[in-house]
């Protein structure tokens, strides 16, 4: 098990980034690779005590920026936190690389270094969303603008095959979003998908409308990138602004105040259903290794959760799964042909 993690990557690194790293260390006994400029994590990991043969670190000069053209940055800055850790991880199918910084790079950064598993059409980003009860894996959010119906049918098997691996739930439900719920709707793009997946052998449940994301029973929602992204952002758009309207509400009036001393647990348990933080990070499914893309403004604790989620991910043979599963779907193929 290699678990690189990109210590300059994000808002806060490596001040929060390493001492992620420290405080997974420390709890779940994993060893791992910090990957950036070697005085300045090393400055960072002396402000702590771990198990000083638990934590390596591997020296890369320069970081991607956020602003910098992602496909470009990637064959220019071969010295760069990211790509230092991407080469370092090539061929080896029970490693995982958890960054913070440039989703776009890191997402090219994965294609052009690592490439697609074969049989992939398009990898896609998932990302674990609240809902009553739990969580729904929605993918793509982000790595496919443009798709196709096909790509969308494979997308709903890269998070069947993660969510019974990492989320530990066999045979989950898989929804479409849509505008609709019923299967006339949507788009000629959506309306295709819809055919494939209702024949495929995943357990398809039909469409989802948006307004139904929190309170669905369905496990996974399949949709294409440029739509899943803006999901994404709204419902964290959305938790901020509930937030910070409850705040100003029960701080606006004594009596408020007085209330929500008493219920303060209750908006903290309530506040944590809306955490980033407390899913890790975004898989990155469909290259040939294990990719956890961090939100850029991740602290230690998100850190934290998305390297028990690459434990996760490498003690459950993820990449193998997928490939299994490709080359059942084209055993099937060949039968239906003869």
């Amino acid at each position: 098990m290699n678990i690189f993690v990109d210590a300059m990557g994000g808002d806060n690194a490596p001040v929060e980034i390493v001492k992620g790293a420290v405080d997974a260390v420390k709890e779940y006994g994993v060893a791992l690779t910090l990957v950036g400029k070697e005085d300045i994590v090393k400055q960072e990991l002396a402000k702590y005590t771990y198990p000083q043969d638990k934590i390596k670190v591997l020296h890369a000069q320069t970081v991607i920026g956020f602003d910098e053209e992602p496909a470009m940055a990637i064959r220019r800055k071969e010295d760069s936190s990211l790509v230092v850790a991407l080469n370092a991880m090539k061929g080896d199918p029970d490693s995982v690389l958890i960054s913070a910084g440039s989703t776009g790079a890191l997402l090219s950064g994965g294609l052009l270094k690592l490439g697609r598993i074969k049989g992939i059409k398009r990898p896609a980003l998932a990302a674990a969303l609240p809902k009553d009860g739990g969580v729904v894996l929605l993918i793509d959010t982000g790595a496919n603008a443009d798709c196709k119906s096909e790509y969308l049918e494979q997308f709903a098997m890269l998070g069947h095959v993660y969510f019974e691996s990492v989320l530990g739930k066999k045979n989950p439900k898989v929804g479409l979003v849509n505008i609709g719920s019923e299967e006339e709707k949507g788009s000629i793009m959506v309306k295709e998908a819809y055919q494939l997946l209702k024949n495929s052998d995943l357990n398809f449940v039909g469409n989802v409308e948006a307004r139904d994301i929190p309170t669905t029973d369905v496990d996974i929602l399949v949709c294409d990138g440029f739509t899943g992204n803006i999901v994404l952002k709204l419902l964290e758009g959305l938790s901020s602004y509930l937030m910070k309207g409850i705040k100003k509400s029960i701080m606006g009036s004594a009596k408020g105040k007085i209330g929500g001393a008493l219920i303060k647990n209750d908006l903290k348990q309530f506040k944590k259903q809306f955490d980033s933080d407390e899913a890790g990070g975004a898989p990155f499914l469909g290259v040939k290794g294990g990719i956890i893309k961090a939100h850029g403004s991740s602290g230690a604790y998100a850190i934290k959760n998305a390297i028990n989620q690459s434990i996760k991910f490498i003690d459950n043979d993820v990449l193998g799964k997928i490939t299994a599963k490709l080359q059942e779907e084209k055993a099937v193929k060949e039968q239906e042909k003869e």
